[in-house]
């Protein structure tokens, strides 16, 4: 790829999500379980649950701060490195994300600060409700942001203006219901739930293993193990919803992940397993699952799912008549007035307008999609097909570390009900050497949904390639490299505190401390009878 202002303008946009996603996910999962710890609080009244929520608090607090830092950058790159993209979709992409911004700023920040400094100020009942109100928050916020996302993925609810020349809201329910945006929100924040679950399973295990607060790793372990089972598994059937919407709505995305260049005899087949070559259109030394990817995908045993070639042939299709379209678009720009429209412009513009977007991809060839060639047609068709080797791994890898998640979790919550889960200190230590591996599952899930959408970036209506403002390349090649030293940096900065939080472990009150003391004696007593 070479580095053009598009490639770098993508390429800076890439790296910041990536990053910020690093942050995402744990502050999703942190918050539902600091709920659920402080609900156990209230009700039972032990104090070792209102220290636990405190522990864990201050590692989500730190997590939450550098996830609002990161985000912030992410809503300035809109208007400043996807200037065309903001004026074409402003009107549909503008209200979610700033009902986001919103929730995140005003809701969710300000229950944040009553969360840490509120404890001795409000009643159990009421810190319970803003800890919850925290949760939610969190929660509410990435929906809004899954709702833009969604859009771009799946563009319902809008249409074209040509007098205008941009996308506007028709139907605005039908946004916040896109089933794409839905089934996105719902995956993605399981599996938030479950890199917190693991998060806390591995910092807890790290305790067992070192003999350090035991009382509160044990119980930690086991609110994560049961958390993370039920998150895990959601996530599996959560996945197989997004993957039904992917076939509905992004043929040419599922055709890549699966690196099916053929279309083949219904129920299709699934690759365990091969190395995709995009060049010469075949997947070497590929290990096949026979009929799975056709229930998987279409739910039937005689759904098609059509392959690369067959939609590359599709593509070319509308790129032929997504140039009626823009040629019958030019001619009702140049009449002027909508009086002055010719009714076989207008005729021809509502048939083939929707396929305008394709006879765009034109436009990283020439000037005027109509001069094109025929080979140029062929070559913006062939463009419809995104990266497949990356998109192939990545989800292998996500689905393969998705199984483990419930292995891992499946057997620490049968541990827990024995009550043996310092059982085996080698699964102990499984668990510590677990952290980081649903934030690269993570990645990967969303390096599937991003990279799998190109060229577009939205689905069919804008390519990629004229969404991009007019910057010079060394400019964004700076900024490129600011970001990611910047955002190196706050990586290791919280990296660091929290180590340091972890290191330093819990402050545990007097009235736990007496708690802990008055079971100890019970047991012992209860030992000698």
């Amino acid at each position: 790829m070479d580095l053009d202002i598009v490639a770098l303008s993508r390429l800076q946009f890439a790296t910041t999500a990536l990053y910020h996603f690093l942050f995402v996910p744990l502050t999703l999962g942190l918050s539902i379980i600091l709920a659920i710890m402080e609900t156990v609080y209230v009700m039972t009244g032990r104090s070792i649950w209102r220290d636990m929520t405190k522990f864990w608090g201050v590692l989500f607090g730190i997590n939450f701060a550098m996830g609002v830092a990161t985000g912030i950058v992410m809503e300035f790159q809109f208007g400043m490195n996807w200037s065309y993209y903001s004026h074409y979709v402003g009107d549909v992409f503008g209200a979610p994300l700033a009902i986001e911004g919103l929730m995140a700023f005003f809701l969710e920040a300000t229950f944040v600060g009553l969360f840490f400094f509120g404890w001795d100020r409000m009643s159990k009942v009421g810190h319970l409700i803003t800890t919850w109100a925290v949760a939610l928050g969190s929660n509410f916020s990435a929906l809004w942001i899954l709702i833009a996302n969604g859009w771009m993925q799946n563009p319902v609810g809008a249409a074209f203006n040509p007098q205008t020349m941009r996308m506007e809201v028709t139907d605005f329910a039908a946004v916040l219901t896109n089933p794409v945006a839905q089934a996105k929100f719902v995956h993605t924040v399981s599996a938030g739930y479950v890199t917190a679950a693991i998060f806390v399973l591995g910092v807890s295990a790290w305790y067992v293993l070192k003999g350090r607060h035991l009382e509160l790793a044990r119980r930690s372990m086991t609110v994560a193990a049961s958390f993370g089972l039920a998150a895990a598994l959601s996530v599996v059937v959560l996945g197989d919803e997004s993957g039904y919407m992917t076939t509905e709505h992004q043929k040419m995305k599922l055709a890549a992940i699966e690196a099916m260049w053929e279309t083949e005899p219904p129920p299709a087949a699934f690759t365990v397993f091969g190395f995709p070559d995009q060049a010469s259109r075949e997947t070497h030394f590929a290990v096949h699952v026979p009929w799975a990817m056709g229930l998987i995908g279409t739910r039937s045993l005689d759904t098609v799912i059509p392959g690369i070639d067959e939609l590359e042939k599709r593509a070319e299709e509308r790129v032929r008549s997504g140039l009626l379209g823009y040629e019958a678009l030019q001619r009702i720009r140049d009449a002027g007035s909508t009086a002055n429209i010719p009714p076989d412009a207008k005729a021809t513009f509502e048939e083939h307008g929707g396929d305008m977007g394709y006879a765009l991809l034109l436009k990283r060839y020439v000037d005027d999609p109509r001069d094109a060639t025929d080979a140029q047609i062929k070559q913006a068709a062939w463009d419809t097909v995104p990266p497949v080797a990356p998109l192939f791994w990545s989800f292998r890898i996500m689905v393969g570390l998705g199984i483990f998640f419930i292995l891992l979790t499946g057997t620490f919550f049968v541990l827990s009900a024995m009550r043996r889960l310092d059982r085996w200190r080698w699964l102990l230590w499984v668990a510590v050497w677990s952290i980081p591996l649903p934030f690269l599952a993570a990645e990967c899930g969303w390096i599937v949904a991003e990279l799998g959408r190109q060229p577009w970036v939205i689905e069919g209506v804008l390519p990629t390639a004229v969404a991009v403002s007019n910057h010079g390349a060394g400019s964004v090649l700076l900024t490129l490299l600011l970001f990611i030293a910047i955002y190196t940096v706050l990586i290791v900065v919280e990296w660091k505190l929290l180590f340091k939080a972890i290191r330093k472990g819990p402050e545990l009150q007097p009235d736990t401390l007496a708690e802990a003391r008055a079971r100890g004696h019970a047991t012992l007593a209860t030992a000698r009878n």
